[in-house]
């Protein structure tokens, strides 16, 4: 038989054997990387009889490496886009309420707090780091930047009555 006839024959098994493990389109991806790593590593095998058995040892090993980096990347566990229950994002009034009310409550304890400590929350607002706002604030040591932020932050605290949620009614 002729190599070309051979190869044929051979890619309808592998096509085969590997669709009964994996889709029909990743079966024939799959044989046809088979058939290139026949070509370029056993060329020199030409009987049916080597390289048929050859040729599905390889599918297996491959069907089992695109299985393991399924795993790896979590491809098993995902969840359908239409099985996810997405939250409504349209405004919801009681919470708009809630946070024009918090954010109000924010604004009056941020204005009794010292000119320091504001200076301190508007820079952390701004993303800044701890050693940017010791150098924006010219001072030596970070920790006395770090025990400023706790003591503003304590302030803040009992400004706003002790409590970050909204007193009960």
């Amino acid at each position: 038989m002729e190599r070309e006839q051979v190869l044929a024959k051979l890619r309808e098994r592998i096509v085969r054997f590997a669709a009964s493990h994996l889709s029909r389109d990743a079966a024939e991806d799959l044989a046809q990387e088979v058939l290139l790593l026949l070509h370029e590593k056993y060329a020199h095998l030409e009987r049916v009889e080597d390289l048929l058995p050859l040729s599905l040892q390889i599918v297996r090993f491959k069907i089992m490496s695109q299985r393991r980096k399924s795993v790896r990347r979590g491809e098993y566990t995902q969840v359908s886009i239409s099985d996810i229950q997405l939250p409504d994002l349209d405004a919801n009034p009681a919470e708009y309420v809630e946070r024009k009310q918090m954010l109000e409550r924010l604004a009056r304890a941020m204005s009794g707090l010292g000119e320091r400590c504001r200076e301190l929350m508007r820079l952390k607002l701004q993303g800044k780091a701890f050693p940017e706002i010791q150098k924006i604030m010219g001072v030596a040591a970070i920790n006395t930047i770090y025990t400023w932020d706790h003591r503003c932050r304590k302030n803040l605290l009992e400004a706003m009555g002790g409590s970050w949620e909204p007193p009960e009614r």
